[in-house]
């Protein structure tokens, strides 16, 4: 017959304590690299529903299919110029985050006025 002194259970369980880390294991810590994404347009991201919405408010009745992506292209140069305008006024502020009164003052020089963020 073996007699244990105290729990096995116990002392196998501190054993392991003691060889475990706390916290992620190393497989998960820095082994596995982030993928980059590839670089795809977002101005394809606006789907065919948003488009009809939108024309809807506007009071249009049909649309036809050549028209969204149209208005895709519309969009992407757009939202590209007023980009390019607020990061022209980050950069004269000596700043390196563009701010909600960069994009207002962007589109304020496009004649689109934009009220209550700055």
């Amino acid at each position: 017959f073996l007699y244990f002194i105290g729990n096995p259970s116990k002392s196998s369980s501190r054993e392991k304590q003691n060889t475990m880390a706390k916290g992620k294991s190393s497989a998960a810590k820095g082994s596995n690299k982030r993928i980059k994404k590839l670089l795809t347009t977002n101005a394809s991201g606006v789907t065919k529903g948003a488009i009809k919405r939108l024309a809807r408010r506007a009071g249009v009745k049909r649309i036809s299919a050549l028209t969204y992506e149209e208005v895709r292209g519309s969009i992407k140069s757009f939202a590209e110029s007023t980009i390019q305008d607020a990061t022209a006024y980050t950069e004269s502020a000596k700043r390196k985050t563009v701010t909600a009164g960069d994009i207002v003052n962007a589109l304020k020089k496009k004649g689109k006025m934009i009220y209550g963020y700055a």
